[in-house]
């Protein structure tokens, strides 16, 4: 549901990062943060809670073009990934026009890396969203441990539908803007669509 500002010509459109915790959300925003621009992005916002963290930050990348003579900025969000931030999770979701979901790639977390996605597709039916038809990307993260699984095995698991998935290593930075860059493109493509 992006937001068109007509004074400076901007289309805003949210991407939020979904997926359990510790998985690397975080990370992949802070790594996106330090890498853009200090011109193209405004104030990374951090609202902490007692255990977890929401980041926020917006930014406007100049290679991606403009549609119809409007550039695109787009809003970064982290979402807490305890089962007992729920409300702060469905709030974060409201008005999504694109979705993240970092899976950590260690296979004793893959019972999480469910029970998240199906938390992410709940709460986006409950505002009237479909996770099938909403632009989604799968991130497998941590790639680098030992007690990762394969990226066959993540695809059987959390993607049957084969949607695109990059696999990262979020602390390095590797396959982080590769995933930012497939989503911000999903995300315009259904824009220009006008779906």
């Amino acid at each position: 549901m992006s937001f068109i500002n007509y004074s400076s010509r901007e289309i805003n459109c949210k991407i939020v990062y979904y997926g359990p915790g510790l998985c690397g959300k975080t990370t992949n925003l802070q790594y996106i943060y330090q890498k853009t621009n200090p011109d193209a992005k405004g104030k990374l916002i951090s609202l902490a809670t007692e255990t977890e963290r929401t980041l926020f930050f917006d930014f406007l990348p100049l290679s991606l073009g403009e549609i119809r003579g409007f550039k695109t900025r787009f809003h970064l969000y982290t979402v807490p990934g305890q089962v007992f931030y729920d409300a702060s999770r469905k709030l974060i979701l409201k008005g999504v026009d694109g979705v993240v979901f970092v899976a950590d790639s260690q296979i004793e977390r893959m019972e999480a890396n469910h029970e998240s996605l199906q938390n992410l597709r709940d709460n986006l039916a409950e505002q009237g969203y479909d996770l099938d038809t909403i632009p989604f990307v799968m991130q497998y993260n941590k790639r680098d441990l030992p007690n990762a699984a394969t990226p066959e095995q993540l695809r059987a698991e959390l993607n049957p539908r084969g949607v695109p998935e990059f696999e990262a290593v979020a602390v390095s930075g590797k396959g982080v803007f590769d995933t930012l860059k497939a989503t911000a493109k999903l995300v315009l493509t259904h824009l220009k669509r006008g779906t």
